[in-house]
């Protein structure tokens, strides 16, 4: 998986999807796991290994960070709320704490940046207190997927750090993540693991063994096959954005476009003024603002806080 300018299917209804047989309801046993997982993984490995379909993969990545963040919060036991993780990530002034909830979103859009591949990276990441273990646990992961498929693999990897230390959901959760990539050959990391457990999932996890790990693939899955669909829905909303392109006539409009097919939530006074993130191109505060609400009223995106002031946008659903 590398992260390609975004094109734009021309149809949706040829975009990879899942078929019906993998989504409908049905008794879980380790075979049908591992079967309709394998059509799952294959689905999304599909649509975001293809540039031609379109999926905006780095807002992809993005939006589960936050997801990913919300998930690990509760399962850490704080139950922040999406909206105010974001916020608390978002809205910070530059050099002041941003708190618990920030800075676990911090962690989670940092981990999608890290190369799957490169293991002396990881282990730099996830900090001394695990740097020595992490390329053991991520071994461990590894070699099971390669006898029992991925999201064992996965489960794996969760199993080896919380039996070391039962509070390091996020470290456990991530390289999780780092074993699904390095399995399916991504050099990027989606996060997916964290989305749909809890602690109780986990806590079964180590105490009663090949139930609880059942368990966590299935949940695994589910992720898996929500992610597929919010990469279709992406698709969907960056087309609605990219048809609108040529009628902003605000100078820089094309890169400001950009910033919103990448990140979840652009805060208009610091990604857009006084230049727009990861350019030179000049923009006022005045004018962020205004080129954010015309984008509200073309209907391509939304105000996502719910205030006068502080605001934060994102794509329209």
């Amino acid at each position: 998986m590398t992260y390609q300018p975004a094109t734009i299917s021309d149809d949706l209804n040829t975009l990879p999807r899942l078929p019906g047989w993998v989504t409908s309801g049905r008794a879980e046993t380790p075979e049908t796991v591992a079967f309709r997982s394998g059509a799952a993984l294959m689905a999304l490995d599909q649509l975001i290994g293809d540039p031609r379909h379109g999926v905006p993969v780095k807002l992809l990545a993005n939006r589960l960070a936050l997801s990913a963040a919300t998930a690990t919060s509760k399962l850490e036991g704080r139950l922040a709320r999406e909206a105010d993780i974001r916020d608390a990530f978002h809205l910070t002034p530059p050099g002041e704490a941003r708190g618990p909830d920030g800075d676990l979103l911090a962690f989670w859009r940092e981990g999608v940046r890290l190369h799957a591949g490169r293991t002396g990276e990881i282990t730099d990441f996830v900090g001394a207190e695990f740097a020595g273990e992490a390329g053991a646990w991520l071994d461990v992961g590894l070699e099971r997927a390669r006898t029992h498929g991925p999201l064992s693999g996965c489960v794996a990897a969760l199993r080896a750090v919380l039996e070391v230390d039962d509070r390091a959901e996020r470290t456990a959760c991530l390289l999780s993540d780092v074993v699904l990539a390095r399995t399916l050959n991504w050099k990027e990391v989606l996060p997916v693991s964290a989305q749909r457990l809890t602690k109780t999932a986990l806590h079964d996890l180590a105490a009663v063994g090949q139930g609880g790990e059942l368990v966590v693939q299935a949940r695994t899955l589910e992720s898996i096959e929500e992610t597929i669909r919010m990469a279709r829905d992406l698709v969907r909303r960056a087309g609605a954005l990219h048809a609108i392109a040529p009628k902003l006539r605000a100078k820089g409009s094309g890169a400001a476009v950009d910033l919103f097919l990448t990140e979840d939530a652009v805060a208009p006074a610091s990604m857009l003024s006084p230049r727009i993130r990861g350019t030179s191109i000049p923009m006022t505060d005045r004018a962020a603002r205004r080129f954010c609400d015309r984008l509200v009223e073309l209907g391509v995106a939304r105000e996502l806080t719910g205030r006068s002031t502080f605001r934060l946008y994102g794509i329209a659903s």
